[in-house]
């Protein structure tokens, strides 16, 4: 997915433009040896970077600078001027660097820079690095950590154990393309397995952590092999709660959580004439809009009567309605199965609806099993500090597990997102390094269903207030959530620059309340 290759648009910047065309902080699209750039001006320094995010292609000219990152107005990765360096997830890879020179009032984008980063310097006094690290956990927060510690020139031993049969994967695209049938297989994997041997990130698939032994700094895995480590990051992600009533078991009836169940799903969909999805959630909501795509008949049971009112509001909910039933979907609210048979699911209410494939997506609970036999603090999560370390030392937790301390809301939060997850591994990672930097990050997450498409910055546990500037009907809009007349959280539809200057600025308040 991240080999885009568009055509080239924009001045050459190899031929040079003017230096008085710049605005200070808005990139300028063009093109440099056949690649498509940007500019930047930041004060008197030019900068030229790839004009394609790493992680989905976004167009980072339409993006927005803060300091000296540029940030991708799809989902909200940011990489480095100076460098290219992807500095926050979800985009894992670099983008091209290039040398910018000033002549006579003109700026000339020349040759690639292949920079080698030196190794990051440790702060007087620091521990020393682990012996070795090991991450339990193939997800968003255990991939982006092994990955960050090789970025941060850590040289010891990582082990990276995996409960899962494949390779770290993208997992929303497994209830979004994946599913719908328009994203290849190739996309899937974050990285290839070739890429864990080169930066020696030891991965250890279908690798099932049983018990972990604080004292000795040993984990025990279900093959009855064990594993040291002088520092461990807990990313057990979470797991789908499973529906218990008669007939949950069949074969039939699937979730969806790996690389491997979306596997399934898609071979059952090729053959299914009409599913029952059981659960109006974010995942309920993307894999009816997938099957559609697939030419599915879909109905959707959930116990809610508004869609998404609890995380989005009413307007939203009653939007999403009418859009999934502009394309033939059945909803069944404030309704509940009562038992499934091989062909039909049957509600509370005795009604009775035919299904040859059923979906259940009534959401998730963290897995917290290892923590608790460790003997770790959990409060609804694995309670971590700012720096995401847990009430055990030498063990750190990211991911859908973790409960940090939320300075903008004022209490501590758990937040089942990917790209927060992802963000967290890459926090816990230089962590474990000594650099003690605190997990600020605001919440991201965002959906697609059909056409359509939002995205949410911050996070609101909790409103009491909705404002709408502009409309969901012509699909142009940001909505605003508060609680006692703070907001804490936005989202937007087509105003992606927006959303982004609405993260930055939830920053600034969390900075600020230090």
């Amino acid at each position: 997915m991240n080999e885009v290759n568009p055509e080239l648009t924009g001045p050459d910047f190899c031929k040079g433009v003017p230096g008085s065309a710049l605005r200070d902080g808005v990139p300028l699209l063009g093109h440099a040896q056949g690649e498509q750039m940007i500019l930047v001006r930041r004060g008197e320094a030019f900068f030229a970077v790839g004009a394609v995010c790493t992680h989905y292609g976004g167009p980072l000219a339409e993006g927005l600078v803060e300091g000296d990152c540029v940030r991708c107005p799809w989902h909200h990765a940011s990489f480095s001027l100076r460098t290219g360096q992807a500095t926050r997830a979800p985009a894992l890879n670099a983008l091209t660097c290039r040398r910018v020179e000033q002549r006579a009032g003109m700026v000339f984008v020349g040759d690639r820079i292949e920079r080698a980063s030196a190794p990051s310097a440790r702060a007087p006094g620091a521990p020393a690095h682990p012996e070795s690290i090991v991450i339990v956990g193939g997800g968003a927060a255990g991939n982006a950590a092994a990955e960050m510690l090789r970025r941060e020139h850590y040289e010891g031993p990582i082990t990276l154990l995996s409960a899962d049969d494949s390779l770290p994967c993208d997992r929303p695209n497994l209830s979004k393309s994946y599913l719908a049938g328009t994203a290849p297989e190739d996309w899937i994997p974050l990285r290839t397995a070739e890429f864990y041997r080169e930066h020696h990130i030891d991965l250890k698939l279908n690798a099932r952590v049983i018990a972990i032994d604080p004292l000795k700094r040993r984990v025990q895995l279900e093959s009855g092999s064990g594993q040291d480590y002088g520092a461990l990051l807990l990313a057990t992600g979470a797991d789908p709660v499973r529906l218990d009533v008669p007939g949950a078991g069949l074969p039939h009836v699937h979730y969806l959580r790996s690389w491997a169940d979306s596997r399934a799903l898609v071979a059952s969909a090729a053959k299914a004439r009409r599913a029952v999805v059981i659960g109006a959630s974010f995942i309920g909501l993307e894999v009816a809009a997938s099957l559609r795509a697939r030419k599915v008949e879909v109905h959707v049971v959930g116990r809610e009567k508004v869609l998404m009112e609890r995380v989005l509001g009413t307007e939203v909910g009653a939007f999403l309605r009418g859009l999934h039933e502009e394309h033939g979907v059945v909803f069944h609210l404030g309704a509940t199965p009562a038992s499934i048979g091989p062909s039909a699911v049957t509600l509370a209410s005795g009604e009775s609806i035919d299904a040859d494939l059923v979906v259940v997506g009534i959401g998730v609970q963290p897995a917290l099993g290892l923590a608790r036999q460790a003997g770790l603090a959990i409060d609804r999560g694995v309670s971590v500090d700012r720096y995401l370390a847990t009430s055990v030392a030498g063990i750190y937790a990211a991911g859908d597990i973790a409960r940090w301390p939320d300075r903008l809301g004022g209490e501590p939060i758990r937040v089942e997102h990917w790209v927060v997850a992802g963000r967290a591994g890459q926090t816990a990672a230089r962590n474990m390094l000594g650099q003690r930097e605190p997990f600020d990050m605001v919440p991201f997450f965002w959906t697609e269903q059909y056409d359509f498409s939002l995205a949410y910055v911050g996070h609101a546990e909790r409103f009491d207030r909705v404002e709408i500037d502009g409309t969901l009907a012509s699909r142009d809009c940001k909505l605003s959530y508060s609680r006692g007349g703070k907001r804490l959280a936005v989202a937007v539809v087509r105003r992606d620059l927006e959303g982004l200057r609405c993260e930055v600025e939830l920053e600034r308040a969390i900075a600020s309340s230090e």
